[in-house]
């Protein structure tokens, strides 16, 4: 799975996918794109999904219209010890991930 991590979170959260193919918003030289730009980008560039903690994401934009699944991660902060305990579900959400789809893990 192509896995593109928005960039409110973490670098750090890359090894905690190492079984996806993930990449960063600033890796990618994408950042302070807004996020509709971001999602159509993401869908040109073959992702699979975009984590991110912005949960006004599938509120913001067409996600129906993209290719692309959104998964909401929501925590105490983008800390990578404060988002560790989600990476099961994490790593479950994107084993089952349908496109188009919106998951939040809690």
């Amino acid at each position: 799975m192509k896995v593109l991590l928005d960039e409110n979170l973490p670098n750090e959260l890359r090894r905690e996918l190492s079984e996806h193919d993930v990449f960063t918003v600033q890796y990618l030289g994408w950042s302070g794109l807004k996020n509709g730009v971001l999602l159509a980008r993401a869908a040109a560039s073959g992702f699979d999904v975009m984590v991110t903690m912005d949960s006004g994401v599938p509120y913001q934009q067409n996600l129906a219209a993209l290719p692309v699944a959104v998964v909401v991660l929501s925590a105490v902060s983008n800390d990578v010890d404060d988002l560790r305990p989600l990476i099961p579900k994490l790593l479950e959400a994107l084993r089952t991930l349908v496109p188009k789809s919106v998951i939040r893990i809690v």
